[in-house]
């Protein structure tokens, strides 16, 4: 492997309780026969997933493989990493998920085996009418009334909720107790972790009619109490016409908007990898003598190597993209 270039990387499809159809049927994921596809993971290296090339000369590497061998090419001026250190994938809630708390990186460091802290962030790809999303604690809630309203299967009392808009994106940082709601299709950036505490999974049952798991007393020792009520990012304007969506320390996290076909946006790769991905109709992507086209729901990984890219819109459309700071 002497060059690198735009990589295509085969979705890996994940199964849960609170999936649905939603991912082969919005973003054209090659979903089965199943009612449960929950979550299209994009672009990973993990021991819980590993993100595999479709196109061009690498087609069948590991992006852990690639990584590993071109560290410089890949990363850029953020070489080495132990591993790809960010994780984009789809999610169709169909059934609310469990309420959530992930550690950070100190936190998850000392697991077993260890892994990165999760920071996240979402972005609202589809809505369904009432659809909720349960970001951060009321204000005031501390570590006994959480507690207690668990203890009595009340959880809800203590989370802050909204309705949701399509296209709002939602910054969750380690430690911030969450929710999604049914009713949504969410593209989400975070680190490579696969880390969760489920504080409460509402009263039900799982698929064996058993009550599923819990890791309450982890999920009261890494909550963040003084994350109280979250409300959706006011996105940035930035001189090059993309939008910033988040920035912190793990992610910056990007949209550019395209309302014709047509439309042109410029990716300065800033000596690092980016991961671009469509969330909304279609775009061709150029970076040298490679070519894309991307339609809804179709990612690249940018490796640093390549310089820069340029964006095409074929009509109105949406484009997401992530990268280190």
């Amino acid at each position: 492997m002497s060059e690198l270039y735009p990589l295509r990387l085969k979705p890996i499809l994940k199964e849960y309780v609170w999936g649905g159809r939603r991912l082969g049927e919005l973003l054209g994921k090659p979903i089965g026969d199943g009612q449960t596809y929950a979550e299209s993971w994009e672009v990973v290296d993990h021991p819980d997933g590993q993100s595999v090339v479709e196109n061009g000369p690498l087609a069948g590497e590991t992006l852990n493989t690639i990584a590993e061998r071109l560290p410089k090419e890949l990363y850029g001026r953020h070489a080495p990493q132990e591993r790809f250190p960010l994780l984009l994938k789809f999610l169709d809630a169909q059934r609310t998920l469990s309420v959530q708390v992930h550690p950070n990186d100190q936190q998850a460091a000392l697991l077993d085996p260890p892994d990165l802290g999760k920071t996240e962030a979402w972005l609202v790809v589809a809505a369904q009418p009432g659809a909720k999303i349960y970001a951060g604690l009321k204000s005031e809630v501390d570590r006994d009334a959480l507690a207690e309203a668990v203890a009595v299967g009340e959880c809800e009392r203590c989370l802050h909720a909204f309705e949701p808009a399509e296209g709002d994106c939602i910054f969750i940082p380690a430690g911030t107790v969450h929710a999604l709601g049914e009713g949504l299709v969410i593209a989400e950036i975070q680190q490579a972790s696969n880390t969760t505490f489920r504080l409460f999974d509402w009263n039900r049952m799982g698929i064996d009619g058993k009550p599923r798991p819990l890791h309450i007393e982890e999920s009261l020792r890494v909550t963040d109490y003084e994350r109280g009520p979250v409300a959706p990012q006011t996105p940035t304007e930035q001189p090059d016409g993309w939008e910033r969506l988040v920035d912190c320390e793990k992610f910056l996290f990007s949209r550019r908007r395209f309302s014709e076909a047509g439309q042109v946006a410029k990716l300065a790769m800033e000596d690092c990898f980016h991961i671009v991905s469509v969330v909304e109709g279609e775009a061709v992507l150029e970076s040298g003598r490679f070519i894309e086209s991307l339609c809804r729901g179709e990612t690249v990984l940018l490796p640093a190597f390549c310089g820069g890219a340029r964006l095409e819109a074929k009509g109105p459309a949406v484009v997401i993209a992530a990268r280190l700071p």
